[in-house]
């Protein structure tokens, strides 16, 4: 499936251009199977359960919003040199998905997280009754998520037909991470449960947490774009609306996500007729490594302290 000659010319070229690749130099990463990832958060994921016996290619940089962004006719090649794709599968890359596709019509194998998980649709808006595809909001889901993808990474990069990985390095980095995810559960669960059970109520620019509060018990009053894409934008009487409901609900914090412009989350505060705070959050993208969310944890851990301060002042 490899193609060694073609995949080091465009290593080289993306890595120089883009620096979106994980893993050791590009002499040493042409000896490993390629494991392409699209959207950054799926990315760390990845990387912690292979370590060193894979290179990694992930499509996002930190900040991108997965909705929106594409890539080059030369990185997408790369996906056919891929032993394995790894995708959300429930409609956010909206801007990968034919590449995705296309290279699946090639035979390349293709991860889908949302294949292995309880999915809940939006409620409301635009994308009401389609599939929500924010799951990594439920770190219990992510481990349904993890537990098949460890699965899926040993079979393709250890079986007969991959490129000879360490399945025992594979297996124990799982177990590690699952163990991880399970403590972030129990962190969350404690923060979550400290705040007043009145003010567990959600606002933020597009509907992203739908997981969490199925998890921890929030409501979601609204968004201010009332759909699972921050491709979409607000009508008038949605944000009318939407005041009339953080009035009624007396939330004291609306939540702006850092990979959005938040003067929509800013106006809404001001129009609400008390006082209400604008807090950032970092939910559809990492931050650049060693940042405040360089890793899934820490992202979910950021947020969660955030929420909890937020809804508790």
């Amino acid at each position: 499936m490899r193609r060694p000659a073609t995949a080091f010319v465009a290593l080289a070229a993306v890595a120089a251009t883009a620096g979106l690749l994980t893993g050791c130099a590009p002499s040493a990463a042409a000896d490993r199977p390629l494991v392409v990832v699209t959207t950054n958060i799926l990315g760390d994921v990845v990387g912690e359960l292979v370590g060193d016996e894979a290179e990694v290619l992930v499509l996002m940089p930190p900040g991108a919003d997965p909705h929106s962004f594409e890539i080059s006719a030369q990185t997408a090649a790369r996906l056919r040199d891929a032993e394995l794709i790894v995708a959300n599968g429930l409609g956010l890359e909206e801007g990968l998905a034919d590449h995705v596709e296309s290279a699946e019509a090639d035979g390349v194998p293709v991860f889908l997280a949302g294949d292995h998980l309880e999915v809940l649709a939006y409620a409301e808006g635009d994308a009401a009754g389609t599939p929500d595809s924010h799951f990594w909001t439920d770190p219990a889901r992510m481990v349904d998520v993890v537990t098949a993808l460890g699965d899926e990474l040993e079979a393709e990069l250890t079986g007969s037909a991959g490129a000879g990985a360490d399945v025992d390095r594979i297996t124990a980095n799982t177990e590690a991470y699952l163990r991880e995810l399970d403590e972030l559960d129990r962190e969350m669960s404690t923060r979550f449960a400290a705040i007043p059970e009145a003010r567990r109520a959600l606002v933020t620019n597009h509907h992203v947490f739908g997981y969490l509060a199925d998890r921890f018990g929030f409501r979601v009053i609204g968004a201010v774009i009332p759909s699972g894409t921050t491709l979409a934008a607000p009508s008038a009487s949605d944000l009318r609306e939407l005041v009339a409901a953080i009035d009624e609900a007396g939330v004291p914090a609306i939540f702006a996500e850092s990979s959005q412009p938040d003067r929509l989350v800013q106006v809404l505060a001001e129009e609400a007729d008390r006082d209400v705070d604008v807090v950032e959050l970092v939910t559809e993208s990492l931050t650049p490594p060693g940042g405040e969310a360089g890793t899934y944890l820490d992202m979910m851990r950021v947020n969660t302290a955030r929420i909890a301060t937020g809804l508790s002042t």
